[in-house]
């Protein structure tokens, strides 16, 4: 459905737009099951596939875990407070070798691709993304190429060797997320590879949408509040429109969550253009934008062009849930994800911890009603647990990818294309 007309069409596989809307739009999944009928467990993240837009099922996933939080919620006086933790966490039976939500969308994404698909794929990351569909793609054989900034390649960790078939390549250093997009889309001009799609891509909301269902179908009712860090803001997206599928499904309540989302200051783009009552975002030059992505600790939070304005968009989303957004500081994030690894017992990234900063924040002020039920979503932890626990057992430290490429940021097309397809030759 493109969400700007209501038009309805046909998926052939790997629709990314409507091509006959006169403006930017996103499209939504329209699904036969209105109700969700959730899987067994050991269908790992397909246990929601009545939800995803998926012709296959994968190897080795594992669904968002949600729980009922007494730690963290008595110290903040909320009653209610449910976290969805998509990472390591073995205490509560979450398995995301990953540490992070980003394998929801991996895995959907890919198993939304057509069985003996010819072309490689190409994903841009600031890095969790990357490690997410590296290993899937890995453990299914399916080719790959990402493009990551080179000062983020040490997030680039894996528990094993991957496969042949995920290559890499960077922006060199100074370089930052956008660099990395548009990097991805000079080696789309060859035929030899096919765009993911990011935002656009219904596989990878509907993906990072199952935080959602795994949080909804255990509590049992839609959440007041929903606190998420935003980077492109695609998760917030997919959590609005998860929502609006649980009130059709009519079990579950009526409620539109309020999404609270947050950026890490002084990378700012959608906190000011909200602030402002803007639907565009507002003029951020390329340098300033490098040199507030360096300052940043939650580096994955710094896409300078996400999907902010088009329909269907984050704004829409907030205006439409009566969301808001935050701005958390560096210092904020590290207190806040001290307390979270105190009170849980389990470290979180630090885009995880601007959300719980933003969560903190909000309770300390008495922004939350006490009895509110309020959906934290833990996007990423349990990274130092995991490595203690992989060394433990196989007495080895994690294996590391690097660049099988570096490109200055003024490459062209020519140069990056004749690069790239010679990566892929014999697979």
């Amino acid at each position: 459905m493109t969400v700007a007309t209501g038009k309805i069409f046909d998926d052939h596989g790997w629709v990314l737009d409507d091509t006959t809307c006169a403006e930017p739009s996103l499209v939504r999944a329209v699904y036969e099951k209105r109700q969700l009928t959730v899987g067994d467990p050991a269908m790992g993240l397909f246990r929601f596939a009545d939800w995803l837009p998926v012709s296959r099922m994968l190897e080795g996933s594992a669904p968002p875990v949600t729980y009922h939080s007494e730690a963290l919620g008595g110290y903040l006086g909320l009653k209610n407070l449910y976290i969805t933790f998509s990472g390591y966490f073995p205490r509560i039976g979450a398995a995301m070798t990953t540490c992070s939500f980003k394998e929801t969308e991996a895995y959907s994404v890919c198993g939304r691709i057509p069985q003996g698909e010819g072309k490689v794929l190409v994903v841009a990351s600031a890095g969790n993304t990357a490690r997410a569909f590296a290993k899937v793609c890995s453990r299914n054989n399916i080719p790959l190429l990402l493009s990551v900034p080179e000062d983020n390649i040490d997030a680039l960790w894996f528990e094993e060797p991957l496969a042949d078939c995920v290559k890499l390549i960077c922006p060199r250093k100074g370089g930052d997320y956008f660099d990395a997009i548009h990097l991805s889309n000079l080696a789309l001009s060859s035929p030899t590879f096919f765009a993911e799609g990011g935002c656009k891509n219904v596989a990878r909301r509907d993906g990072m949408g199952t935080t959602v269902l795994s949080a909804v179908t255990h509590i049992g009712m839609i959440p007041d509040y929903y606190f998420q860090a935003i980077g492109s803001g695609t998760g917030a997206i997919a959590a609005w429109e998860a929502n609006l599928r649980f009130i059709a499904d009519g079990r579950f309540g009526q409620n539109r969550m309020k999404l609270i989302v947050s950026q890490n200051t002084p990378f700012l783009p959608m906190y000011e253009a909200w602030k402002a009552g803007s639907r565009e975002l507002l003029p951020y030059d390329g340098d300033r934008a490098r040199r507030d992505a360096e300052e940043i600790i939650a580096k994955v939070l710094s896409n300078r062009k996400p999907p902010y304005s088009v329909a269907g968009g984050l704004y829409d989303s907030l205006t439409d849930t009566g969301g808001d957004v935050d701005a958390v500081t560096n210092a904020e994030l590290c207190e806040a994800a001290d307390l979270f690894e105190r009170l849980e017992g389990v470290d979180i990234h630090p885009a995880a911890a601007v959300a719980a900063a933003s969560l903190v924040r909000r309770a300390k002020a008495g922004l939350i009603e006490n009895d509110a039920t309020v959906m934290l979503n833990i996007a990423g932890g349990g990274e130092k647990l995991f490595r203690a626990d992989h060394k433990d057992r196989t007495g080895r430290d994690v294996w590391m990818l690097r660049p099988s490429a570096v490109f200055p940021l003024d490459a062209d097309a020519s140069t990056v294309t004749a690069s790239v397809e010679t990566l892929f030759d014999g697979l």
